[in-house]
């Protein structure tokens, strides 16, 4: 089995590299060919950070193992809420007054919910994935406008950013030589197959030796290291005192993951959801999701005692999925 856990890790850290290697290169790519900035940061880099757990999905769909896609997903949204905040709340807090994130939350609420009820409508087929990817259509369309409309109302600062914009937007580089463009590319798209199907057939193989089902593997190994990316912007974001950046990252990553992940693997085949999804992980997920609530609404502080807390709920989720 060592040998196994030692494939899964290698998987997980080509499919990391894999992801921000494509990122980089799509990026680059969509602004050397005259594409907004803004339309880039809601859909290249987004989709393209989705690209690991996606690309997972996809392969254990493929693989005979779709318990693996449905608890990746789930135990992600828990372990960005639960790890993701708690870790950095824990290291120097988070002040979240002043920053305004009471729209995408009711949404990240909102396909939560219906996650759920798909779930128990399940299992997950082509017709679920419809409704999940007119979800997601919804949540692009209404960011885009917004960020449209705010910097039509402010045109001059907004001008007079857009430079800096593009400075500023993940993996972006005015200088990058178009070889180094199409390598970037070339790297994503054959590392992110090679390093999904790595990590799926590993984690298999260690689900079987264990004999768990592949839920749990989902639910914890792959979970947590598809939360490692989200889990490091959030620590940075909170050492610089950006909480609005944390938030929005976990809460704009939570949403991916429910509407584009399964929207698209339920195109691939038939992913069942197993009962103690429904009877347990499902509303640990959507609880935990409801704890941000009060630093959503109310502006809470989260100090170091909710880093605390949150780290202490996720060991002891973690305990009870796997006991």
């Amino acid at each position: 089995m060592l040998t196994d856990i030692l494939l899964a890790s290698l998987g997980l850290v080509i499919l990391l590299l894999a992801g921000d290697a494509l990122v980089r290169g799509a990026v680059n790519l969509a602004l050397r060919i005259g594409v907004p900035a803004l339309l880039v940061s809601l859909t290249i880099v987004a989709f393209g950070t989705s690209a690991p757990e996606l690309l997972i999905s996809v392969a254990a769909i493929l693989d005979g193992a779709p318990g693996i896609a449905l608890g990746n997903v789930v135990g992600s949204n828990t372990a960005n809420i639960l790890l993701v905040l708690g870790i950095p709340a824990l290291m120097t807090g988070l002040a979240t007054e002043g920053h305004d994130t009471r729209k995408t939350y009711s949404m990240m609420i909102a396909a939560s919910v219906l996650f759920i009820a798909l779930a128990f409508a399940g299992p997950f087929t082509w017709w679920h994935g419809l409704i999940l990817l007119a979800g997601l259509s919804v949540v692009l369309g209404d960011a885009f406008r917004s960020a449209r409309n705010h910097r039509r109302d402010n045109r001059e600062a907004a001008e007079a950013a857009v430079e800096a914009e593009e400075i500023d937007l993940e993996g972006a580089d005015d200088e990058m030589p178009g070889w180094k463009v199409a390598l970037f590319l070339v790297l994503g798209l054959v590392g992110l197959p090679l390093g999904a199907d790595i990590l799926v057939d590993s984690s298999v193989r260690i689900a079987e030796t264990l004999g768990v089902p592949d839920t749990v593997i989902g639910l914890t190994l792959i979970a947590i290291g598809t939360s490692l990316p989200e889990l490091a912007t959030t620590v940075m974001a909170a050492i610089r005192r950006q909480a609005d950046v944390a938030l929005g990252n976990v809460i704009g990553s939570n949403m991916f993951n429910l509407l584009a992940i399964i929207g698209v693997s339920s195109f691939v085949g038939e992913i069942p959801v197993d009962p103690v999804l429904l009877r347990f992980d499902l509303w640990v997920m959507l609880g935990a999701s409801l704890l941000l609530a009060p630093f959503v609404f109310l502006h809470w502080r989260m100090g170091r005692a909710w880093g605390v807390a949150l780290s202490a709920l996720y060991v002891g989720y973690l305990y009870l999925v796997v006991a």
